[in-house]
Formats: C-alpha cells, sequence, structure tokens
C-alpha cells in the first residue's frame, strides 16, 4: 500500500462540492482555513499532519470573498443538502464565523452546518458564533486523558477536561442539532474500557445524536486501521444508552452540472481523498448516453498530473499531487 503523503497545497478556491457527506448528503463544503491549521494533530487525519500548532482565531480570507463563492454554488441550481462550514483544520479558528453563518442564512433557506473538533468551544466567543447554525458537529474520541493525547494529539494546554468543559458549556445554550462524531480507531479506542469512558463522556455532553465514524480514508499514519465489526456493535450499543446512533452510508458524489470537471475534483482532492470507483460513478451519472465517455474521463482527468493514485484495504484513491 502505498503510504498517504502529506500535502500542503496553496489554497484553491473556499467552495468545493456538493460532495457526499456520510452526515450530510449532499454538502457544499466552504473551507475557512489556509491548509492546516489546527489544534490537534490527530492520527487519523486525511489531510496530513499539523506541522505548527495554530490555536490563536483570525480572519484568514475576506468574508465577501467567501460569501461570493457560496452565492456561486447557489446560482449554479445543483441540488444542495446543506452548506458545511469546515477547514483544512478546525473549522472555529476563523473569527467572524457567525456572521459568515447569518449572511448564509439571508441567502438561502438551505440548513447550515459546522463540523469542528470542538477544541475551542470553551471560548465564549466561539459559542455565540456557532448559536445561528442548524447543526454542529464537534468531535468526542476518548473518554480518558491518556486516549485523547494519544488520537487527538492537541496543542499544549488542550486537555480532554478543557475539551468536555467547553462541549458542556455549548449544549447548555445551544438549540439546534448537536452530532457528536466518535472515530473508533481499530486497537485504539475500541476496547470495553476505552468504549465505556466514552460512553461516560457522551452522556455528560447530552448530544442529539451520536455519529459513529471509522477510518475509511487514508490517512499519514501507517498503524490507522478499521475496527472490527464486533467492536463496532459494542460502540454502537453502549453509545445508544446515550443517544441515537448513526452509523451513515456513504452517498453518492453529484458532478452533474460541474463547470469544469478537472477543477471540480482538483478541489474536492486537496481537501480529502476521493474512491475511485465513487469518482467513475459520477462520472457515469455526468454522461448516461454515452457508453465509454466516464471512462475517457476518467483517464483524461488522471493524465492532467493533478492526482496521485493510493490504495488502502484494498480500495483505490485519488489524492491531490499539489504542494
Amino acid at each position: 500500500m502505498a503510504p498517504l503523503e502529506e500535502r500542503k497545497a496553496p489554497h484553491a478556491g473556499h467552495v468545493f462540492g456538493p460532495v457526499p457527506s456520510k452526515r450530510l448528503g449532499q454538502s457544499l463544503g466552504v473551507d475557512l482555513l489556509p491548509m492546516k491549521s489546527c489544534t490537534w494533530n490527530c492520527i487519523y487525519c486525511q489531510l496530513g499532519r499539523t506541522k505548527e500548532y495554530a490555536v490563536e482565531r483570525r480572519e484568514f480570507f475576506p468574508p465577501a470573498e467567501i460569501l461570493s463563492e457560496i452565492q456561486e454554488a447557489l446560482d449554479s441550481g445543483r441540488h444542495i443538502d446543506w452548506i458545511t462550514f469546515v477547514g483544512s483544520g478546525e473549522t472555529m479558528l476563523y473569527r467572524g464565523l457567525g456572521d459568515l453563518i447569518a449572511e448564509v442564512k439571508a441567502l438561502t433557506p438551505i440548513p447550515v452546518a459546522v463540523i469542528t473538533n470542538g477544541s475551542l468551544f470553551h471560548l465564549d466567543e466561539v459559542r455565540r458564533e456557532l448559536l445561528r447554525a442548524d447543526a454542529v458537529l464537534p468531535s468526542l474520541n476518548a473518554g480518558s486523558e491518556e486516549l485523547h493525547q494519544k488520537i487527538s494529539r492537541p496543542a499544549p494546554g488542550f486537555t480532554l477536561e478543557r475539551h468536555l468543559e467547553g462541549l458542556r458549556a455549548f449544549r447548555r445554550v445551544y438549540k439546534g442539532k448537536l452530532w457528536v462524531e466518535v472515530m473508533l480507531l481499530g486497537g485504539v479506542n475500541d476496547s470495553e474500557e476505552a468504549l465505556r469512558d466514552i460512553a461516560l463522556a457522551l452522556r455528560q455532553v447530552g448530544p442529539d445524536m451520536v455519529h459513529l465514524v471509522i477510518p475509511t480514508r487514508p490517512s499519514t499514519e501507517k498503524d490507522v486501521r478499521l475496527p472490527e465489526p464486533e467492536r463496532i456493535e459494542r460502540a454502537v450499543r453502549l453509545f445508544d444508552e446515550v443517544a441515537p446512533v448513526v452509523h451513515p452510508v456513504k452517498g453518492s458524489m453529484d458532478l452533474r452540472g460541474a463547470p469544469d470537471l478537472l477543477e471540480a475534483v482538483s478541489s474536492i482532492t486537496l481537501r480529502h481523498p476521493v474512491q475511485v470507483r465513487e469518482l467513475q460513478s459520477a462520472l457515469e451519472e455526468c454522461f448516461p448516453d454515452e457508453p465509454g465517455k466516464a471512462e475517457s474521463r476518467l483517464r483524461e482527468l488522471f493524465e492532467s498530473g493533478r492526482f496521485r493514485l493510493i490504495e488502502q484495504a484494498g480500495e483505490a484513491y485519488w489524492t491531490s499531487r499539489e504542494e
């Protein structure tokens, strides 16, 4: 298996997709950060390692620039289930996200989600900015400090207790959908003790739903592996005592209506690896009446030189070649 190399690409626009989301259907992604700006250095991260922690909130890009790209995507007429703010790192490092959410909600009735690791929820200003979102999806991957440090590898001072304090404080004031994501890693946080600790932490937070996810996309760490099916089932049983558990089924990528297929696929691979069979299926939907067209376009896209082919767990993926 070829390793997933670390990628540090120039910013290629803020809006990407709509792309299939395991949690949000056809999701229009809005990337607010330079690659890779994060408070954590998670062992499973598909963006590569965090070379230098970012802990200070900033307005990394002008809001007008971001809103213009969102409006352009809305004007395209493509089906969008959610507009999802997500960063090439920790989303809440973008100062002023609350104003952006308000502007987007003035443009469209499409619901707004924010994907975040939740590490900055101890800040009052962060909690206030998120109140306008329809759904907030923070991470909680450990119920002990030892596993929090091993999995999230946070910047100094970002302890599990601070993380839980922030999540609890946000839960007390937030009226929208709080969907907590738990990344289950084989041999790391899937033991009986680890699962019970996570369940206890979830009970303290009180989410509306738990999204159980597994590392199906390539990561930079070679020891990241899928949990055994019985461990997943055990996690579902334990977490379901706290809140409904969703182990989402992946949607289908929709590239129909993309004005430039090369740019659309390039934009997606800058943020995460793309499964080749999923991409081919999306291309077949673009050319339903042209036999062989999907295969030829797939070949042309790869021959552009923008993508690297890697393999994990028997699945082929494309990642970006841009440095």
